[in-house]
């Protein structure tokens, strides 16, 4: 029996789920640790949960996506050194009927707007996950705060993408997903992709390790090095073949350096 990690050769990963559901995280953590014999443990939550989790010291750094809850997070002096990864987007889903008519539209903006004139069935997160907020940052940017019967919050959200889609599939509901969730699932949902390539639904994950003053129990040490790691040549490089040779395009892009930049970064 191979003999249990000592601490400072463990890292703990507190991550958004999706990545972790899509299967990016276990390969990177299964390749960081071939390469360097360090386990990264790491466990999912939606962004906001994750960032939660994270300021009570409880994990050496967090991999996200939602950027207005990430500079909180830094400016509160929880995290430092935030890094861009990868990326990937976002997609506007709905029934293959779409009763509001929104296949094909440019603008996921415009598309909403029909939705909510349209009353049709819309599925939320509702949790304060990285998804939901990039959904809520598209209503306000639509003019619009969706309320009403037509407006669903999933009362299970917390659990992440993979159920939230299925529900929305069930429910034959519009909704806001990101694009490696619906690649994995698609095979077995009847819900069509209606909406995609808008800047606006650009999906950027980044890593923050927690503030080592703040949380001197952290591994420091550890994080730096996984995250170091993460935007060097073979973390990216695995990043931008990952999902290709299955799905027939990759899950995420490789962005270390922030090649492409999130908006308001």
């Amino acid at each position: 029996m191979a003999a249990a990690a000592e601490p400072s050769e463990v890292v703990l990963l507190a991550s958004t789920i999706g990545p972790i559901d899509a299967g990016i995280v276990p390969a990177l953590a299964q390749a960081f640790h071939a390469r360097t014999g360090m386990v990264v443990r790491f466990v999912g939550a939606g962004t906001g949960a994750t960032l939660e989790m994270s300021k009570r010291g409880e994990f050496d750094l967090v991999m996200v996506h939602a950027l207005s809850l990430e500079k909180k997070f830094m400016a509160d002096g929880f995290g430092v050194d935030r890094r861009d990864v990868m990326y990937n987007d976002f997609v506007l889903l709905g029934p293959a009927s779409d009763p509001a008519g929104i296949k094909g539209m440019a603008d996921p903006k415009a598309a909403l707007r029909r939705i909510a004139e349209a009353g049709a069935r819309f599925v939320t997160r509702g949790d304060n996950s990285g998804t939901h907020v990039a959904e809520k940052a598209l209503w306000d940017k639509a003019g619009l705060q969706p309320q009403g019967a037509w407006y669903e919050v999933f009362e299970k959200g917390a659990g992440g993408n993979g159920p939230t889609l299925k529900h929305a599939d069930e429910r034959g509901a519009y909704v806001l997903m990101d694009r490696a969730t619906w690649l994995v699932l698609k095979a077995r949902l009847s819900l069509a992709l209606l909406v995609e390539g808008h800047p606006d639904l650009f999906n950027f994950i980044a890593v923050i390790r927690t503030n080592p003053e703040r949380f001197p129990k952290a591994n420091a040490a550890g994080a730096q090095r996984f995250a170091d790691w993460l935007v060097g040549d073979e973390a990216q490089a695995l990043i931008a073949r990952f999902g290709r040779a299955e799905y027939g395009a990759p899950l995420f892009f490789a962005n270390a350096g922030a090649k492409v930049r999130p908006p308001g970064l």
